[in-house]
């Protein structure tokens, strides 16, 4: 018997099987239509560096430096959100004169009452709000508990897989 050359399926001869480039679970938006802190907080986890208050800001620095972070949550005795010390704060300390404001206690340096978010904020208005406030890191909290922490690095990265997501599917419709 000779070899036959293929043809797919015309129209109406059966089922279309569509492939996707990219992973749907991975890329697509929540439930509502839009990402959300929560989705961030799935993927990378809800693990945060924190402090107390009466820690000192050197041993703060040490573990910014070996985590490779930028900003840790302070933390009260009883898990509650104290305030938030960044590299910004270390840095506007650092203008004294001497080194004792490494012995200084981080509730004298950190930022108290930061802006925070909950799990079901929209991505697109913490980013207008980090970009706003001019500040790169915002704590999650949930039932007045601290639950996470966000950096303006996981928004960006979470909303442009949305946007490649939504591009995707664009071109599937053009496509069809």
């Amino acid at each position: 018997m000779s070899p036959t050359s293929y043809q797919g399926p015309r129209a109406g001869e059966g089922t279309r099987v569509r492939t996707h480039s990219q992973s749907v679970a991975a890329a697509a938006p929540g439930p509502g239509g839009h990402a959300t802190v929560g989705d961030i907080l799935a993927e990378k986890g809800n693990t945060v560096f924190s402090v107390a208050p009466g820690d000192m800001v050197r041993s703060a620095l040490d573990i910014l430096r070996e985590n490779r972070i930028g900003a840790l949550a302070v933390v009260g005795g009883d898990g509650d959100l104290r305030g938030i010390l960044s590299e910004r704060d270390v840095i506007a300390t650092m203008e004294l004169d001497n080194t004792a404001w490494l012995d200084r206690p981080v509730a004298e340096v950190m930022t108290a009452n930061p802006i925070t978010c909950d799990p079901s904020d929209v991505l697109l208005s913490i980013l207008r709000r980090m970009t706003d406030g001019n500040f790169r890191h915002m704590p999650v909290v949930e039932n007045g508990k601290l639950a996470g922490m966000v950096s303006i690095r996981d928004v960006v990265r979470k909303r442009l897989s949305e946007l490649e997501y939504e591009a995707l599917r664009l071109k599937q419709m053009i496509v069809g």
